[in-house]
């Protein structure tokens, strides 16, 4: 697929199991979709505050905030969602203040099974709307998603479908299939699957596209296999290294050797995971360097961008 392409699309959710690196592809990719000049804000869930890590900054909370020309951030919280979305369809104000502040209304929301997920995939699909509900909010061209970890991104994903179903008539319904139909229309929405080059993870990613098929109708854009460490040496090098092992008698150079081969089987091993992944998709996934920095700054993430921007 061609970057343009899929920065052509409205919402793009980068999904992924927890630690596989989905907040350092979601940021990268909003450098990417920044630099090509699209208005792009990434949103986090569930108070994560990764993306203020990321650019130095603290406290993005519940408000529009730029990081960078063009790039965006929010951590939505769902009782602040609950909050606009009632305000912007019940009328008049008081009316809205008085159920919002009502106990038993604050327990039943609370109590619903995946009312968080509604008004938080809610949320993430006003931003990607051309008219927003306030009219001082400008729109985006592009939002970026770092999905929860939780069931491989799939259950926020079907949130809609299941409220829509569940609530057979009304403006529940109305709004669900609503925001049903634009996350399922491969015209607007995008999914970016990320793993790292080990057993476990492809395998999940693997699986997480098959349930995304079965479950949603929806396929994934792209695939990024994340951390991937370079081929430093060739066979006939490696053996030479094996061999000075056992000859030399530093025990600080036999240490270092041994690194250099503890580092040269785990690449490994990584490339062999990374050709069973190509294989049983049937296409060659993106890949990203594992980046040796004790702590990932700005610069790294501009250097995965444009990683990212010469592989979509």
């Amino acid at each position: 697929m061609g970057t343009s392409r899929i920065f052509d699309k409205r919402l793009i959710f980068v999904t992924g199991k927890g630690g596989v690196g989905k907040t350092t592809v979601a940021a990268a990719l909003g450098l990417a979709a920044a630099r090509a000049g699209k208005r792009t804000i990434v949103c986090e869930v569930a108070h994560q505050e990764r993306m203020s890590q990321v650019f130095r900054r603290e406290g993005v909370g519940y408000s529009e905030t730029e990081l960078a020309e063009r790039l965006y951030a929010i951590s939505i919280d769902p009782e602040r969602s609950m909050e606009e979305y009632l305000s912007s369809q019940v009328k008049p104000a008081p009316l809205y203040k008085l159920l919002f502040d009502n106990r038993f209304f604050q327990y039943f929301a609370a109590a619903t099974p995946g009312m968080r997920e509604l008004v938080t995939i809610g949320k993430i699909w006003e931003l990607a709307q051309l008219q927003r509900r306030s009219a001082t909010a400008a729109p985006y061209d592009l939002v970026i998603v770092d999905s929860p970890s939780t069931g491989h991104g799939l259950g926020i994903l079907r949130t809609p479908a299941t409220f829509r179903d569940a609530a057979r008539v009304g403006p529940i319904r109305r709004q669900a299939d609503t925001i049903d139909s634009f996350i399922t229309n491969p015209e607007l929405t995008g999914v970016v699957n990320v793993a790292l080059p080990e057993e476990m993870p492809v395998n999940e990613s693997l699986d997480f596209k098959k349930a995304l098929a079965v479950e949603m109708g929806m396929g994934v854009d792209a695939v990024v296999v994340n951390a991937l460490y370079p081929e430093r040496f060739s066979d006939s090098e490696t053996e030479r290294i094996e061999r000075a092992v056992e000859s030399n008698g530093s025990p600080g150079v036999r240490a270092a050797l041994k690194a250099a081969l503890f580092e040269h089987g785990r690449a490994q091993t990584q490339r062999a995971e990374l050709t069973r992944l190509t294989k049983k998709l049937g296409r060659k996934p993106i890949t990203l360097p594992f980046l040796f920095e004790p702590e990932l700054d700005l610069g790294s993430f501009e250097t995965l961008s444009l990683e990212l921007e010469g592989a979509l």
